[in-house]
């Protein structure tokens, strides 16, 4: 028996209506929950616990209406900080999160995300030369970075200043010559390009170490400085710091992301830049806060002049930023993106 025009249309439509079905399906939230767990280089006790990664966790669940749930460990609970990022990486976890990738160590373009010395002032600028302005993007190299270590690069967060924090009094470059600070990666570069003597400890060492006087400060995030109770043990805080916007990053195991479905993806990628500017917000209250702290403790903030502040940017361009740039293809692209940005903001003034 043939089918009529009326019994074709009705199959057709029919046929359209499960077509539909499918693809609203393929759009909208799954009916699985994927469950992740991560672990960053750091603890509860830090000020990127609270105000960098779980509102960002929080916002994914959200967007994922519920499709994607994480469970955020500390440091220690499952590997050590120090290796958190090499165990995301290996699917031992889904995801880290930390600063310039292990001090770019384990991914020498993590210290483009983690800011440069003395490069971008702010959050918005930030913003502008890593990801706002398509005539710069240094982003896409650090995300390119990641793929290539199983790595889908997921959030960021703005800490404020990372600065130093001291037992002696620092106004110009030269106050910082022959003194032990406690430096990591950038820091360190920047630290011993300035005459310093940088020492390499583990954040749990820090404070007993100014105790004794085994160092003479540290470098650290603004915000941060309370949480480790630096403020007991250094004089000094010395602004706007060698990098006045250190930045935090979020990593996802590359497999975890690309089992997720393309709405899944789509909603995360979706809230990476809201979280950015909530969670920087989050930190520069934290860090005027962390400085009244210091100040009630009977320490001092040191604001270096303007001069200064221009002569210390031109010692990192001109000698630190060149030490970035040797360590990979990538930094050597991002560094020459960040000068030419620099040099368009002055442009336009």
């Amino acid at each position: 028996m043939k089918m009529n025009e009326f019994g074709k249309a009705a199959l057709w439509a029919g046929a359209m209506a499960l077509v539909a079905s499918v693809a609203a399906a393929q759009d909208g939230p799954p009916d699985e929950v994927t469950e992740w767990t991560f672990q960053p280089a750091f603890d509860q006790t830090d000020a990127g616990w609270d105000n960098g990664v779980i509102p960002w966790v929080e916002a994914v669940e959200e967007a994922t209406e519920g499709t994607v749930k994480i469970r955020v460990e500390p440091a220690g609970a499952l590997v050590s900080g120090s290796e958190a990022f090499g165990a995301a990486a290996a699917g031992v976890t889904d995801g880290y999160a930390g600063w310039g990738s292990v001090y770019g160590g384990d991914m020498p373009e993590g210290m483009l995300a983690f800011g440069l010395a003395m490069g971008a002032n702010s959050t918005e600028e930030a913003w502008e030369v890593m990801w706002g302005n398509p005539d710069y993007r240094v982003g896409d190299i650090v995300q390119e970075a990641a793929n290539a270590r199983n790595l889908y690069w997921g959030g960021w967060t703005n800490q404020g200043p990372n600065a130093m924090f001291t037992k002696f009094r620092v106004e110009k470059i030269e106050d910082l010559e022959g003194r032990k600070m406690r430096a990591g990666g950038p820091q360190a570069i920047f630290h011993s390009t300035v005459g310093g003597s940088p020492v390499s400890m583990n954040a749990g060492e820090i404070y007993t170490a100014i105790k004794l006087g085994t160092i003479e400060g540290t470098y650290w995030d603004t915000g941060g400085i309370d949480d480790m109770s630096f403020h007991e043990v250094v004089d000094y805080a010395i602004m706007p710091g060698w990098n006045p916007a250190q930045h935090q990053e979020i990593y996802i195991n590359l497999q975890s992301w690309n089992d997720l479905t393309d709405w899944q993806r789509e909603q995360i990628n979706g809230v990476f830049k809201e979280t950015y500017f909530e969670t920087s917000r989050m930190h520069a209250k934290g860090v005027d806060e962390a400085l009244q702290i210091l100040r009630d403790a009977g320490g001092e903030v040191i604001e270096m002049s303007d001069e200064e502040v221009a002569r210390m940017r031109d010692v990192a361009i001109e000698q630190v930023w060149p030490q970035i740039a040797d360590a990979s293809e990538g930094n050597a692209k991002g560094v020459e993106i960040f000068k030419r940005f620099l040099e368009d903001k002055e442009n336009a003034q």
